[in-house]
């Protein structure tokens, strides 16, 4: 499925010796990501598997990962504005601009340079398959009578992303979102292994975090915030048809580079991500991952993102999450 939004992108030219002018050809010697989180999450997952379509395409010589964990990701963001190192990309999505509306941190997006919006990876609430919870609707009625033998879990903060898409998917059920007992994890992969320990009945996730472990009977989708079905979900149900109607969220991704980087360099990672979504490596990974194309290059990443500020601030008021 492909949502991309392509703008007037520059001709492939020669950048700073980076630059190849034959189509596949090496756009960009090198390339670190940065990833504010453990291995296992969405953002790692999303950041080597961009890496490997790259290198394998030979788009990039060479890509090396680094996790950062720490202060909600805010760690991660510091340490790159502190750096100021061109070769870095950091990996990033909606929590960066969650937790800055929070004041988790003091950064915004404003303070790095938006490089590109690469993907979307829908929302899902999974169980382990060995749940007495079969279905979304087992779920709601569970959870509205006694809601305190219900825990779910997340990947996030309290108050964060796979916190506040809980709450959106049950108040869209008609249940009470405030009476959620959420349980935080680091990033998604320790929130799984959560779930498949028993430590909670639940699991608010992205479907590229799931769909692997559901393929292999480990866990159980139970619906998912695509307002349609996806085909990588292999038969799961949106949530808007399982019983939370309206229920639609995307959780984008993408890359942000150093404050300080030359329009050269930025513009040759723009290129790079431009030329991969052509690739056959490319496509095998967004395929396996069951994620959504969203290219949102430059000034259109910096447009969405300010319209994603104000939607997900509306809605944190509205759920008393600010």
């Amino acid at each position: 499925m492909k949502f991309r939004m392509l703008g007037a992108l520059a001709a492939m030219t020669i950048m700073v010796g980076q630059v190849s002018q034959a189509e596949n050809h090496q756009v960009v010697d090198k390339i670190h990501f940065l990833i504010p989180g453990g291995a296992g999450g969405g953002w790692d997952g999303t950041a080597r598997g961009t890496g490997l379509a790259l290198t394998d395409a030979g788009l990039v010589g060479s890509a090396t990962y680094e996790n950062m964990s720490g202060g909600g990701g805010g760690r991660a963001i510091a340490h790159l504005i502190e750096t100021d190192d061109p070769n870095v990309l950091l990996v990033n999505s909606t929590p960066i601009v969650i937790r800055s509306l929070q004041g988790v941190f003091p950064q915004s997006f404003r303070d790095l340079t938006p490089v590109a919006g690469t993907i979307g990876d829908y929302a899902t609430l999974v169980v382990h398959t060995d749940s007495e919870i079969a279905t979304f609707q087992d779920l709601v009625d569970r959870y509205q009578a006694d809601n305190g033998s219900v825990t779910i879990g997340g990947g996030s903060v309290q108050g964060g992303m796979d916190h506040i898409v809980a709450a959106m998917i049950m108040q869209n059920a008609g249940a009470d979102p405030a009476n959620i007992r959420y349980i935080p994890y680091d990033t998604g992969g320790p929130a799984m292994a959560g779930l498949l320990s028993g430590e909670i009945q639940a699991l608010s996730t992205g479907l590229s975090e799931a769909i692997e472990l559901a393929r292999q009977g480990e866990v159980r989708i139970l619906c998912l915030t695509a307002m349609e079905e996806v085909p990588a979900a292999d038969g799961a149900p949106t949530c808007d048809a399982a019983g939370a109607p309206g229920t639609s969220f995307v959780n984008w991704r993408g890359f942000f580079a150093a404050p300080g980087i030359s329009d050269e360099r930025v513009q040759a990672y723009r290129d790079a991500l431009t030329a991969m979504y052509d690739t056959e490596e490319w496509e095998a990974v967004r395929a396996r991952n069951g994620w959504v194309e969203i290219f949102n290059p430059g000034d259109e990443f910096v447009t969405f993102l300010e319209a994603q500020e104000q939607q997900i601030g509306d809605l944190m008021r509205q759920l008393g999450f600010l």
